[in-house]
């Protein structure tokens, strides 16, 4: 519906003091945090595969033994359309005392900045279920599972289950992290994971901030150290609507898995109706996400 005069009275009365716009703080941009930003490739989608590793040398017995790689999983990412608009009319956009209705575009970017964080704390959000609403990954597994499988034919039974199901506590972090670093490659063979950040909503700020400050071991009398003390970074982020739910990550593997796709960057246009005199903005935009691998996340998912 359009903004008209009759619905607007205030910002035509000039005896308010003021009248306030868009005055709410915004929730910071996390995406940079948690994202790798690839450039775009000019294509409608962008697809991502691997290949595995080789498996280990055999005894030499008078001949080579010619190992062979593994085709990995395909990721293909295809951005969405996104776009939002207003409309003013005329008459109340030059009587407006208060500059308002001016001002309505700013509306329009910080409406886009808060779906963007919503979609990128959809990864996470999303991360126990398979969502395929970005993305398609031919594993065709969740993100956090304990169903993960490999084309090589390697045992699976040992190294790919990146869930959880513990509160957050000193002692589930632990069993977290020993988790993680046991994860293993294609041939199911050791990799090297280097936990070190924690994401949690705000309802567990306290506990993570126990966690990852204290000098000494929590709720306990002895002298014992906390060895997680300064080992992870803390992300708290409001947009996670679990308020149970935590994971844990290696911050480096992160940027290599998980993508962020800007086809069409945030675009603005204005224009008035010839007819019936109302100014009309638009802000149109094309972005998608997509995870590569799951070796880089630990996800609990907590009843």
């Amino acid at each position: 519906m359009p903004h008209i005069s009759t619905g607007f009275g205030d910002l035509l009365d000039p005896r308010f003091q003021q009248i306030f716009h868009e005055n709410l703080d915004q929730l910071p941009d996390m995406l940079p945090t948690l994202y790798n930003f690839p450039a775009g490739n000019g294509r409608n989608n962008m697809t991502w595969s691997q290949v595995g590793t080789l498996p280990d040398f055999t005894e030499f017995t008078g001949s080579i033994n010619y190992s062979e790689q593994s085709q990995g999983y395909d990721t293909t990412s295809t951005p969405v359309e996104f776009s939002g608009g207003i409309q003013t009319e005329r008459k109340l956009y030059d009587d407006d005392q208060y500059n308002i209705m001016d001002q309505k575009p700013m509306a329009l970017s910080n409406a886009y900045h808060r779906t963007r964080q919503k979609h990128g704390a959809r990864i996470l959000n999303n991360a126990f279920s398979v969502d395929n609403f970005f993305y398609n990954n031919s594993e065709s597994v969740s993100l956090c599972s304990n169903s993960h499988t490999t084309n090589s034919g390697a045992s699976t039974a040992s190294g790919f289950d990146n869930l959880g199901t513990a509160s957050l506590t000193a002692t589930a972090v632990a069993a977290a992290r020993i988790q993680m670093v046991g994860y293993r490659g294609d041939q199911a063979d050791r990799i090297s994971v280097m936990p070190d950040e924690l994401w949690y909503s705000p309802h567990q700020y306290e506990q993570a901030h126990e966690i990852i400050n204290s000098s000494g071991k929590l709720d306990t009398a002895n002298s014992n150290v906390n060895v997680h003390q300064n080992r992870y970074t803390g992300h708290e982020w409001n947009y996670l609507t679990d308020i149970n739910n935590w994971f844990m990550m290696d911050s480096t593997m992160k940027k290599q898995m998980l993508h962020w796709v800007d086809r069409t960057p945030l675009e603005f246009a204005m224009v008035e109706d010839f007819d019936t005199l109302l100014a009309k903005w638009r802000a149109y935009c094309r972005y998608s996400n997509a995870h590569t691998d799951w070796r880089f996340i630990f996800g609990a998912s907590v009843s």
